[in-house]
């Protein structure tokens, strides 16, 4: 009898992060599926969320307002369809992860609206590790904190910067797939920062 095949539901997939996830859960054999293609299939066994972006600025800057409505839009509202998403798609037992931030956890007053909106990322994931939250039974939502992602982009836009202090792409997909498997996931409702330093990369829970 054939196993059955696994499943993975990436949000966000066409960028840099969502790119890496992609390959490296192909590469393991799973089946990667669109939202349509999902919809009509079988239950998966973890969700990914992704997207997200960066805008700088304070209170003052005249883009601010736009800056929060797209902040809001490219972190909150895809974290918020991911997280309904599982309600209805997660297998029990399945993983949802998101995307926060560690500059989340404190004062951005140089990005108000990036801060902010990682916060709001935090406090969903936080709810969805409650009971009652809607998720499937022994399912857990987790959120990833990092500081900087070394993508093309980052790189491209800060050519200078120290580059031994950013986090690998190909740690955070392998990270994702060993929570995935159930070896060593946190519990739901974490917020695991991601700390990187001369290259050597680590998982530390936040403590609020």
């Amino acid at each position: 009898m054939a196993a059955e095949a696994q499943r993975v539901l990436v949000y966000g997939g066409r960028g840099a992060l969502g790119s890496k996830c992609v390959d490296y859960f192909k590469s393991k054999n799973w089946v990667t599926s669109a939202v349509d293609q999902l919809l009509k299939g079988d239950k998966v066994d973890a969700i990914l969320c992704v997207a997200g972006g960066w805008a700088g600025g304070s209170a003052k800057a005249k883009s601010f307002y736009k800056n929060c409505n797209l902040m809001w839009k490219q972190s909150v509202w895809t974290s918020t369809i991911s997280s309904h998403l599982a309600t209805k798609h997660l297998k029990e037992g399945g993983l949802l992860t998101l995307s926060g931030a560690n500059a989340g956890l404190s004062a951005t007053p140089g990005m108000i609206a990036y801060g902010m909106a990682k916060a709001a990322v935090h406090q969903l994931c936080q709810s969805l590790g409650g009971e009652k939250s809607g998720l499937p039974t022994n399912s857990a939502a987790v959120a990833i904190l990092p500081v900087t992602l070394d993508t093309p982009a980052n790189r491209a836009s800060m050519p200078d910067a120290d580059f031994s202090s950013w986090t690998p792409l190909d740690f955070i997909a392998e990270t994702f797939y060993t929570w995935t498997t159930g070896d060593s996931r946190p519990k739901s409702g974490s917020l695991i920062q991601v700390v990187t330093e001369k290259g050597k990369t680590e998982l530390v829970p936040a403590h609020l």
